[in-house]
């Protein structure tokens, strides 16, 4: 159990902070990708010990792949809450498909790519859902004072 949560934190962090530190900070999605997968890959490098070697290889690349999610553009994914999802849709991929992309190229950027079109779906969905929740409102109450 714990390597999977491992899993889904570090999907998560990985795609928050490099959305944090690429929008607030002003660094770029290129540079706060390689510069947090180069703190996070280098902790695991100098401390192998604090996890089983299993979590001690993946977690990299996990952040990696995450931090794909994060280097989506502010105009696509308007909060931090987006992200958040996008990250725990990563890890889910992640964890549910380890041999699905064996042999093709880029499968961390493939399944950060599907996390993200996801959320911008569901995104879309709920906010179009709530448009139509207030016409029908609208409607409701044009139609009562027209009566």
């Amino acid at each position: 159990m714990l390597p999977t949560i491992s899993i889904y934190l570090t999907s998560i962090l990985g795609a928050f902070l490099t959305f944090l530190v690429s929008t607030k900070y002003k660094q770029g999605p290129v540079r706060a990708s390689a510069l947090l997968t180069l703190i996070v890959a280098g902790f695991c490098f100098l401390f192998p010990e604090l996890f089983s070697e299993d979590v001690t290889k993946q977690i990299p690349w996990v952040f990696f792949g995450a931090s794909f999610v994060g280097m989506t553009s502010e105009k696509l994914t308007r909060n931090y809450t987006s992200i958040v999802f996008a990250g725990i849709i990563f890890g889910f991929i992640y964890t549910v498909s380890p041999t699905f992309f064996n042999g093709y190229g880029g499968a961390l950027g493939t399944a950060a790519c599907i996390s993200i079109l996801v959320t911008i779906g569901l995104n879309r969905l709920v906010r179009h859902s709530k448009a139509l929740k207030k016409k029908k409102v609208l409607l409701k109450k044009v139609s009562k004072t027209s009566s």
